[in-house]
């Protein structure tokens, strides 16, 4: 069973077969059809990019599908090159490469595997945990980016002209510039705009027909019926199938690579890990980060020993997959057995596909990205949560997918240190009614224990609270008078003790100790006693210093306690919950 249970762990693909449902068959034919016709102009076109001839795109594209098929966590990732990366691989393996293609092709096979090394290892010692970091108000914010970025990209094509720009405002601004001078193609246009018409007519329809598919299908056919010379298409496919084209390297070249390769592995996954735990989300699903990581990375090695280069999630052909009704990876291997099929017996298909049917294709997707109704019930129910959201969404389009999620985990980690440096604070009481001790600032109408001040901190000591909380008690003991003799800490929230914050500690005890007031520390967990005697505090906090339970330390104070406890014994363990004497019901410090 255990066997069964790691091939399942590091082979994802043998629990899909098991779990394999006949209903979703025909789902993933449809959305392996409807991606396939993206594959093509995107493969070619990225290798062109990255400086290499357009089959290896292919390449890139047909083998890390069927890798990341069997070893690849997430349901509906589909991976291939990306326009992230393409840049950085042109500038790695064009310089080394002196104008040789077939060096140039070897180079970035090279690059490919190394990068996907890179990625198993991280896998394997568990680097994968990053993706915690990513929490729902960065997916939001991203995925929301992502639309913007894809919808912007795509609006030339679908309009018929196409842009260079280096960065996205600056393809907004030129492409608001060639709507304004005239560049529209009408033909292209009313490709373009009529498909996405379609498609949004069919979904609101509800059809059992995926507009997509019918879309594509129907602009060949029209297409090729009309002659349409002018008209910007995909073009026919390349001839070959992937093979080993490694020829010619030294180990002076791994060297060489070594740089770009962890550039780009972190890239890479950067983009995969937030594009799969975004989508796992919406379907309900979870991802491990460390097996999406190894996933990866067998792709990358894969598509490098087959003439291809480095590859990452998609974020424009993703999208696509999930809105044709993709339910597992099948959509992959359906898309790469397609490629395979067209290269060898139709590679003249695509030259009837308009660019600009394509361009609504993956539009229509993004569109259905935008997540406006989840930011603004972040703007209602959360300010802050809602603020890390609109800085995902500006950090990735004004810096980059990388960059704008390092901003925005950093700006997490702000707002987490934030609410735990000054967190809720609360003096307790009782209150007539009510069995246990309650938050006076919610119970007005409660009273402090006469001699007794009860407080509690809802938050780990620190380095940066452990002075708030310090003055905050002695605050709270000022106000209480000269009758106070005893400071008792509700201690439950208190997961953890740093140093610092023990050094204000003993601070705050000395400060009481000095009036006479004894402190005891209630509910407090076993944990945190033990790191409290690594730093040597047992010989002043003591053991009849703890407390099980707030009520067990009030009434041990007021004498009123039963048994045999005395003054300084206790029937329970630090951190072990009790029943208060003459309570049936467990005694917790509430609000």
């Amino acid at each position: 069973m255990r066997s069964q249970e790691g091939i399942a762990r590091w082979i994802p693909a043998v629990a899909t077969v098991r779990g394999y449902q006949r209903a979703w068959l025909w789902p993933d034919v449809r959305a392996g059809i409807v991606v396939t016709a993206l594959l093509i102009p995107a493969g070619m076109g990225y290798a062109e990019v990255a400086g290499l001839p357009p089959v290896t795109g292919l390449y890139a594209t047909i083998v890390p599908l069927l890798a990341y098929a069997v070893f690849g966590p997430s349901r509906v990732l589909v991976l291939g090159p990306d326009s992230s990366l393409a840049p950085i691989i042109a500038a790695a393996i064009l310089p080394l490469a002196l104008g040789d293609p077939s060096r140039a092709v070897a180079l970035a096979g090279l690059l490919a595997i190394m990068v996907g090394a890179l990625l198993i290892i991280g896998g394997l010692v568990r680097l994968g945990f990053v993706t915690d970091l990513l929490s729902k108000p960065i997916r939001v914010g991203y995925l929301n980016a992502i639309a913007v970025i894809v919808i912007v990209s795509q609006l030339p094509k679908l309009l018929g002209f196409s842009v260079e720009a280096p960065s996205l405002w600056r393809g907004a601004v030129a492409t608001g510039e060639g709507i304004v001078g005239g560049s529209i193609d009408p033909v292209a246009a009313a490709f373009g705009i009529g498909s996405l018409v379609v498609i949004f007519a069919l979904k609101a329809l509800r059809l059992p027909v995926p507009g997509v598919l019918v879309v594509v299908v129907v602009s060949m056919v029209l297409t090729a019926i009309l002659g349409v010379s002018a008209l910007p298409v995909v073009g026919a496919l390349p001839q070959g199938l992937p093979a080993p084209a490694l020829g010619g390297l030294e180990w002076t070249d791994v060297a060489s690579l070594a740089l770009p390769a962890a550039g780009i592995a972190l890239i890479a996954f950067t983009d995969t890990a937030v594009l799969s735990r975004t989508f796992a989300a919406r379907r309900g699903d979870s991802v491990d980060g460390s097996q999406e990581m190894a996933g990866l990375g067998i792709a990358n090695v894969a598509g490098g020993a087959l003439g291809g280069f480095p590859v990452s999630a998609s974020s424009s052909r993703t999208p696509v997959a999930e809105q044709a009704g993709a339910r597992t990876q099948l959509t992959g291997v359906v898309g790469a057995v397609l490629l395979i099929v067209f290269i060898l017996a139709l590679p003249g298909l695509t030259e009837f596909l308009p660019s600009a049917t394509l361009a609504a294709v993956v539009m229509s997707a993004a569109i259905g990205l935008i997540d406006a109704r989840g930011f603004v019930r972040l703007v209602r129910i959360n300010l802050v949560d809602a603020v890390l959201s609109a800085a995902a969404f500006l950090g990735v389009l004004v810096f980059g997918v990388l960059q704008g999620i390092v901003i925005t985990i950093g700006l997490s980690f702000i707002a987490f240190v934030n609410r735990s440096w000054r967190p809720y604070k609360a003096e307790l009481g009782r209150v007539a009614g009510l069995r246990g001790y309650h938050d006076l600032s919610r119970n007005p109408e409660g009273a402090r224990v006469p001699g007794i001040v009860i407080v509690r901190f809802d938050a780990p000591l620190f380095f940066a609270n452990g002075a708030i909380f310090d003055d905050w008690v002695r605050s709270r003991v000022r106000s209480a008078g000269p009758d106070v003799r005893t400071v008792i800490l509700a201690a439950e929230p208190i997961t953890d003790i740093d140093t610092t914050a023990a050094d204000e500690l003993v601070e705050l005890d000395e400060y009481l100790e000095a009036r006479g007031i004894r402190l005891v520390i209630a509910e407090i967990k076993s944990p945190v006693v033990d790191t409290l005697a690594r730093y040597g505090l047992t010989g002043r906090f003591t053991s009849d210093r703890f407390a099980p339970t707030v009520g067990a330390a009030v009434d041990e104070v007021t004498g009123t306690l039963r048994g045999d406890i005395g003054g300084t014994k206790w029937d329970a363990a630090p951190g072990t919950p009790r029943r208060d004497a003459g309570d049936d019901t467990p005694d917790r410090a509430k609000e």
